[in-house]
């Protein structure tokens, strides 16, 4: 596996890398500047030193005195490692004095301006200036003097400044890279601190983490890991509290199982052993409905995935599945709301059936008076819009629950009826998965109390669920 770059590293990289490419960019741009500097200072020096010596040059009537010699070794002397060649010519080209291995200018000369070229002079590059000077009387002629310096000098002035400016510049460059480093290495040590104390976590320690002291960024990385570290959390008690409630809540039934097989296996009459057989069957439907009902609990607590969906078409299609057992039980089984609106929630599909379909079984099981006529007993469902809150409501007219009982209603394993079939989790998976879509589960008597019924009677439980606040999205 290809190894990464820590961290640390990389930064130091991303910051210390552009900074030496721009200093090596900066100390090639201050060579190019100090070279042109350079030169400009060499072209004024020679300009001065023709200037000089075209003073030494003086008319007599219709000829003139050259007096080169003293004014020529001045201006050599001035810089006695540099090689520095003159020539003096009249007419302009033909040699009178100096040195004859002159290049002539690039261009044409006008009289008394100067011009400054590059030229070639015994093997080496050298800068050169041309000065011609009119003479004489009537018909005038030109003198032209040619003054030639190597490039010594400048090269030495050059590699002086570089060193002056550069230096300081390198020493500067040295104390901002440390500073990089001593910034980098503290702005790290959140991290390391964070590393530290997960290294010197159990795996069973999953209290959040707290770093008061940290950058923003570092906040929102622990902000995360404690998010995670409540859901692994979470999930750690479920799991637990769904071994201990299954052991507990089995542990009866599988005795009760192994004791009427014991039973069956020790009749002789196949009367006594088909009735044992039924007892063992019972047994294992409400072992399997038990563990079911666990498997949907822990579920309900655990991260599902959201979507939109249409809670008025999901209540219309559980009501169509539990028809046919409340036409058996001779229940009026009902639908009450839009059928064309859309009541638009973001929930699971999955937990909004489930506890849909816990809440109809019970109004089916426990929602009806036992010796009452065929049709008398009903079952309704019903969804309603309260702004922006949608509720899901299953009503029965059966006897209810007393004020008190249904204060215990949604506590786990509780039962307000002896009757078979019941494990005591239904309502505690609806309130469960109705906090898990951030609503709430309520439980009230459905029909206020009258003559006949002082207390009331039926039995309401409402889910009110968010509304999903761009409908208008789901629907595309």
């Amino acid at each position: 596996m290809k190894s990464i770059p820590s961290l640390r590293r990389q930064l130091l990289a991303w910051l210390l890398l552009p900074q030496l490419v721009l200093w090596l960019v900066g100390g090639a741009l201050t060579y190019r500047i100090v070279l042109i500097s350079a030169e400009k200072a060499l072209d004024q020096s020679l300009l001065q030193s023709v200037r000089s010596l075209a003073r030494q040059v003086k008319p007599i009537g219709s000829g003139l005195l050259v007096d080169f010699p003293k004014a020529a070794q001045a201006i050599i002397e001035e810089e006695p490692e540099d090689r520095v060649n003159y020539m003096v010519s009249s007419p302009p080209g033909r040699f009178l004095i100096g040195n004859q291995s002159f290049v002539e200018p690039p261009q044409p000369l006008r009289p008394g301006v100067p011009a400054v070229y590059r030229t070639e002079q015994n093997g080496r590059t050298m800068r050169a200036v041309a000065l011609d000077l009119p003479y004489g009387e009537g018909d005038a002629q030109l003198l032209r003097v040619q003054l030639a310096k190597s490039y010594v000098a400048r090269d030495r002035i050059a590699r002086e400044l570089i060193a002056a400016l550069l230096a300081p510049l390198l020493v500067l460059g040295l104390l901002l890279s440390l500073l990089v480093y001593g910034g980098i290495k503290r702005g790290m040590q959140p991290l390391t601190r964070l590393e530290a104390q997960l290294q010197q976590r159990s795996p069973q320690e999953l209290t959040p983490l707290e770093l008061t002291t940290a950058p923003s960024e570092v906040h929102t990385l622990l902000t995360a890991i404690n998010r995670l570290l409540a859901s692994v959390a979470r999930s750690m008690v479920q799991e637990k509290r769904f071994i201990n409630d299954a052991a507990h809540q089995l542990r009866t039934p599988l005795a009760g199982l192994i004791s009427q097989t014991e039973l069956a296996l020790q009749e002789e009459s196949p009367a006594l052993i088909q009735a044992r057989l039924r007892k063992v069957h019972a047994g294992a439907l409400r072992s399997a409905h038990l563990l079911n009902q666990l498997l949907m609990l822990a579920r309900s607590g655990a991260d599902v995935p959201m979507q939109p969906l249409d809670l008025g078409q999901l209540a219309r299609a559980v009501a169509r599945e539990f028809s046919p057992r409340a036409i058996n039980l001779g229940v009026d089984l009902g639908y009450e709301g839009p059928d064309q609106a859309w009541v638009w929630v973001l929930g699971s599909e999955l937990l909004l059936r489930e506890a849909l379909g816990n809440l109809i079984d019970n109004a089916l099981r426990y929602g009806r008076k036992e010796g009452d006529a065929r049709g008398d007993s009903t079952v309704t469902i019903a969804v309603l819009e309260h702004g922006a809150r949608i509720e899901l409501r299953v009503e029965d007219n059966g006897p209810g629950l007393d004020a008190a009982l249904r204060e215990q209603a949604f506590e786990r394993f509780w039962r307000g009826s002896n009757l078979p079939g019941g494990c005591g989790l239904g309502l505690s998976i609806v309130q469960e998965i109705a906090r898990r879509h951030g609503g709430e589960a309520l439980i009230e008597t459905a029909q206020p109390p009258s003559e006949a019924h002082p207390a009331g009677y039926g039995l309401r439980v409402r889910l009110l669920l968010p509304r999903l606040a761009d409908a208008s999205q789901a629907r595309a």
